[in-house]
């Protein structure tokens, strides 16, 4: 990978906060917020496939999730299970290729046929690749890597642990954004951000638009990446 002024992303991971504020701001149940933010997600997948990124990941879910309010997260899985019956089809169409990404055990059998048939449905297309991190943890990722190899008898190397991470063989995210005013990376993709740059925005994520996009894109493309090496090395 070569260090240089950054005339990318390729790749763009979100962490998609503020839904619940956004809702709880106009007086209605956090959910409500949770769908206004799949209405934006659709948007800024469009978004992202026409300035040339392509792959997109997402967090969803988060594995300490599960400690929030019963029907929120209810509502959550019923909200997921719905949008992969109503928006499949349509990224099929337009040639998104959609990963799920995290672990699947604790979810309903009927949730998980639901990942499995929609990552088949596009398994084939060759536009946008939109990994969804649905009960996902940096931690788990690594810790699951890591057991994986050793089950194999395999030594544990930098190299090794890469390949067996949750979003390979995806390349490691260029650009990082973080919705809604918080600056902390909230256990999203830990081994895989190393070198991402990082971009913080106030805006929630229900508010945020293809303009704010923008401005997190020329950000980044201000930005010089080094991954270890000096300015002068680079030139």
């Amino acid at each position: 990978m070569s260090a240089s002024v950054a005339p990318g992303p390729l790749h763009v991971a979100i962490v998609m906060d503020g839904n619940g504020r956004w809702a709880s701001k106009r007086f209605l149940p956090r959910l409500a917020g949770h769908k206004q933010g799949v209405d934006t997600l659709k948007r800024v997948v469009r978004a992202c496939s026409t300035r040339g990124i392509s792959t997109l990941t997402v967090f969803a879910f988060s594995s300490e999730n599960w400690n929030r309010p019963t029907d929120e997260v209810s509502g959550l899985m019923d909200l997921l299970a719905g949008a992969l019956a109503r928006e499949v089809s349509q990224l099929k169409q337009e040639g998104v290729r959609l990963r799920f990404v995290g672990s699947r055990t604790a979810l309903s059998e009927k949730v998980q046929q639901g990942l499995q048939q929609a990552e088949s449905e596009t398994a084939i297309n060759t536009g946008l690749t939109l990994n969804v991190c649905f009960n996902y943890g940096g931690r788990w990722d690594i810790v699951q890597a890591a057991s994986a190899l050793a089950k194999r008898g395999e030594a544990i190397t930098e190299d090794s642990l890469d390949k067996m991470m949750a979003l390979a063989p995806c390349a490691d995210p260029d650009l990082f954004i973080r919705t809604g005013g918080e600056y902390r990376i909230s256990n999203f993709l830990l081994w895989q951000s190393a070198y991402a740059e990082f971009v913080f925005s106030p805006v929630l994520w229900p508010d945020f638009s293809e303009d704010d996009l923008d401005t997190a894109l020329t950000e980044y493309r201000s930005r010089e990446r080094r991954f270890g090496k000096t300015s002068e090395q680079l030139r």
